[in-house]
């Protein structure tokens, strides 16, 4: 158990509580203070990656993508509640933030080693090879993106580093 959870709040920050009354009817989840908005950054990607194979010339558009903070995505965001996103991201407990940014790390990570991969295939012209790694990093993707949700919604699962290797293989 994480020593610095406060019994009263049930979270790490002595605000979690106030937070939490914020959060109501929000489309920010009262239990983490985390919003599956954020998950919408990594959706843009999964469709780029799914339409390369058809079309090779989106992966310069894939490749303009970069990654964000979660604070990042809501300030570019348009959604209601964005500042409340924002102010109580720092107000997350640990139990939900650390797994929460290590699977989101690991998403970027792998985003970034699938576009690699399909620049090296499309310049070897190398179609059936730019299938596999675009379903394969989609695939993979779409599973992290669905533990990211899982958190986001109150589960405490962790990847290991061994599961973080395996995902991003050799």
């Amino acid at each position: 158990m994480n020593e610095n959870i406060n019994p009263a709040g049930g979270g790490d920050s002595p605000d979690f509580a106030a937070y939490q009354e914020k959060a109501k009817g929000t489309n920010i989840n009262e239990q983490t203070l985390l919003a599956t908005d954020y998950l919408n950054h990594f959706n843009e990607i999964v469709m780029l990656l799914e339409m390369i194979p058809d079309m090779p010339d989106m992966l310069e558009d894939a490749k303009s993508w970069h990654p964000k903070t979660y604070e990042e995505h809501f300030r570019d965001s348009t959604i209601q509640d964005r500042e409340l996103a924002i102010e109580a991201y720092a107000h997350v407990p640990t139990r939900y933030r650390q797994p929460f940014e290590v699977t989101t790390d690991t998403i970027n990570r792998l985003i970034a080693m699938t576009l690699e991969r399909a620049d090296e295939a499309v310049a070897a012209d190398n179609t059936d090879q730019l299938r596999m790694i675009m379903a394969d990093g989609s695939q993979t993707i779409q599973k992290l993106m669905d533990l990211a949700s899982a958190t986001i919604h109150g589960s405490e699962e962790v990847l290991d580093q061994s599961e973080i290797d395996t995902l991003l293989g050799p």
